[in-house]
């Protein structure tokens, strides 16, 4: 096999037929040595190969891997490190985790920042596997009106992790320019001939819509194109803009990227960061407060319209 071919986690996470986060948490496990190219990590033929012979039980090369990873219980262990740099997983979409990841590269010696595209209910999933060392959420409780700490405390029982601000920003209904379906609250998707543009379960903005369904008691059978799904708020806004939807739950900034399309604020959500307190971990946790909570990043996710950043680097809970 030629040693310059090599793969990117999302051809190899089709090749075997399993999810990117699985991919990520065999890298982090030293089972499929990667590398960096740009913002994408790669994966060598030979590599790959030598971990496929692995599994199906043909000896090659030893590998060290956590005994705590058989367990089939949680597992959170340290990845071992890769040319002396640990992969630390970082899930979520907004445009201020690219940010953060910068600063990290910068700021933080022996790390190895990998960036997980994942919504925020898959993304606490994934570091209750041990798949994820910094989780980003934005999820609604919609009977308490509170951000995060509900389903944080609910799925990562047993875990000592911590809850840090990164931002908030406003979420709310893209509608088409003009707003000529009229719409203004929540309770106004119980129209009828309303056409709707979805988000992926597991996404915050998911959450978000089915939540204001149950609190106004609208089902989710009776809005058209429930079951019709992009993968990301730009997604979302975009098919509003073309007119192919009237309207669609994200946030302000994709419309403002998008164009074309108008935004209605209903709600300020907390977006925040998971991180899991172990030993391993705190080594780099307080860095990344520090950065979290330095001018100089702060005033670059200033630049960005659309973030409130009163407070950023705030531990909001910890266990």
């Amino acid at each position: 096999m030629s040693s310059d071919i090599s793969y990117t986690t999302e051809e190899i996470a089709k090749m075997l037929k399993i999810s990117k986060l699985t991919v990520y948490d065999l890298i982090k496990k030293g089972e499929l040595p990667s590398y960096r190219v740009g913002k994408q990590m790669r994966i060598d033929a030979s590599d790959f190969e030598a971990y496929k012979q692995r599994a199906k039980g043909v000896k090659t090369a030893p590998q060290t891997v956590p005994a705590s990873a058989a367990d089939h219980s949680p597992t959170h262990y340290a990845a071992p490190a890769v040319n002396g740099m640990r992969p630390i997983v970082i899930t979520g979409q907004d445009i201020s985790l690219d940010i953060l990841v910068k600063y990290m590269e910068k700021g933080i010696s022996g790390i190895r920042p990998l960036r997980e595209y994942v919504g925020s209910l898959d993304s606490l999933i994934s570091m209750y596997r041990g798949e994820s060392d910094i989780v980003s959420t934005h999820l609604l409780d919609g009977d308490t009106g509170e951000y995060n700490i509900p389903y944080i405390r609910k799925l990562l029982v047993g875990s000592s992790y911590m809850v840090v601000n990164l931002l908030s920003r406003n979420a709310g209904l893209y509608v088409q320019k003009g707003n000529p379906q009229g719409l203004e609250s929540w309770s106004d998707l119980s129209r009828p001939g309303l056409r709707f543009m979805n988000r992926e379960k597991g996404s915050g903005a998911r959450v978000l819509l089915d939540e204001q369904l149950r609190l106004h008691g609208i089902k989710p059978q009776t809005l058209a194109g429930y079951e019709l799904e992009q993968t990301n708020h730009i997604g979302v806004a975009a098919k509003v803009a073309s007119g192919e939807a009237d309207v669609g739950v994200g946030i302000e900034k994709a419309a403002a990227i998008v164009g074309q399309v108008d935004f209605i604020p209903l709600i300020e959500e907390r977006y925040d960061l998971v991180m899991l307190k172990t030993a391993d971990n705190m080594a780099w946790i307080q860095s990344l407060l520090n950065i979290l909570r330095s001018d100089d990043f702060r005033k670059e996710l200033q630049a960005i319209a659309g973030y409130d950043l009163s407070r950023t680097g705030e531990i909001l809970y910890e266990t």
